[in-house]
């Protein structure tokens, strides 16, 4: 029987009279299994190395094995899976280079972006921002631990999306998003939500105040910072096991 018995049905409306087409009907199921998915590596209930066998999640979703490997496929290229000849699927993780390479990009990157952005920010995006901290300080009181990759990178994205700098903000977004699993990570590890929330705070007041070399200087140490944290997270983590 199937762990999850509504998934294919409740994915799509059939009309009376008419057949769901067999291609549709997979992309929409596949879709329904690659959030579900997700989730379950986002939260750490699937652990990077885990194998995800075709066969064996078919049959916990009670689905054939063609939606299971779009999904996975899904997956595969928002870098969550790497699929590899002859073992499958696996859940992606970050090593120790990898972890202090991206954190170093963004004290670089990031910093340099801010000011040229921040001259453009309107009082509309200043608005926006402050609405995206407002969720993101709701989801770090609430433990919503879904959110908080998402709405920190809405935010660093968001300062930065103004600098008119395409092949910069294009290589910070790809870092941003790899930075969604430790973030959540070290933030559930070192209790740092209060000040994840502060500092995020004190860049954006600079901004509003139009002292962009100090806002600049405060990400810096603040990107500097959650690396620092992260890597011992990770060390630690190495050494226990």
């Amino acid at each position: 029987m199937s762990v999850y018995p509504l998934v294919e049905a409740s994915m799509f409306t059939a009309v009376p009279g008419r057949r769901v087409p067999d291609r549709l009907r997979h992309k929409t199921v596949a879709a329904a299994v690659a959030d579900s998915l997700r989730r379950r590596i986002l939260t750490g209930e699937l652990r990077p190395g885990v194998q995800l066998r075709q066969d064996a999640l078919a049959e916990e979703f009670g689905i054939s094995r063609i939606p299971i490997r779009e999904a996975l496929l899904q997956l595969e290229a928002v870098n969550l899976v790497k699929i590899a000849p002859h073992r499958g699927a696996v859940v992606s993780g970050l090593s120790l280079t990898e972890v202090e390479d991206i954190f170093r990009l963004r004290a670089q990157l990031e910093p340099q972006l801010l000011p040229l952005s921040a001259r453009h920010l309107t009082d509309e995006d200043f608005r926006d921002l402050r609405a995206v901290l407002k969720a993101y300080g709701e989801a770090l009181s609430s433990g919503e631990v879904m959110l908080w990759g998402e709405l920190n990178r809405r935010f660093h994205f968001d300062l930065l999306r103004h600098a008119e700098r395409p092949r910069a903000l294009a290589i910070v977004s790809g870092l941003l998003q790899d930075c969604d699993r430790p973030t959540r990570l070290q933030l559930q590890a070192m209790g740092d939500v209060a000040r994840a929330q502060e500092e995020h705070t004190q860049i954006l007041d600079l901004c509003e105040a139009r002292d962009v070399d100090a806002a600049a200087a405060v990400l810096r140490a603040h990107i500097e910072y959650v690396g620092v944290c992260l890597l011992a997270v990770y060390r630690d983590g190495q050494a226990r096991l």
